[in-house]
């Protein structure tokens, strides 16, 4: 899921998106999902993606927290942080977490059309 989530942040150009798997470091989740956004406007909207396709899924979102520099998804083993650059910059979530194994998602490059 936590994969799924990173995808779906990607898919409204949230960029620089880490997975950290804190299921050996902590016992409150077992992933946190690590995005950036480019204003408080495009957070919300990439929250709002996810919070629309796991809903149609049928995965509840247990809390949410939205600010203008910050937004959180709590879905319980998985917690979803999208923040805007300097924000991510100053909390340093995976430094915080060193520790733990971290994955970064690729970014797919749009297909290109072939002209006929």
């Amino acid at each position: 899921m936590a994969r799924l989530v990173g995808r779906l942040a990607q898919e409204k150009k949230g960029s620089g998106v880490v997975v950290i798997d804190l299921r050996r470091l902590s016992t409150f989740a077992d992933f946190f999902v690590i995005a950036t956004a480019d204003a408080d406007v495009h957070a919300h909207a990439i929250a709002g993606h996810i919070e629309d396709m796991l809903d149609e899924k049928g995965v509840r979102l247990g809390h949410v927290e939205k600010s203008n520099r910050w937004t959180l998804l709590d879905y319980g083993d998985v917690v979803v942080h999208i923040f805007l650059k300097e924000t991510r910059r100053f909390y340093a979530l995976e430094k915080l977490w060193g520790d733990a194994p971290q994955e970064k998602l690729v970014e797919r490059l749009p297909r290109k059309r072939m002209a006929v």
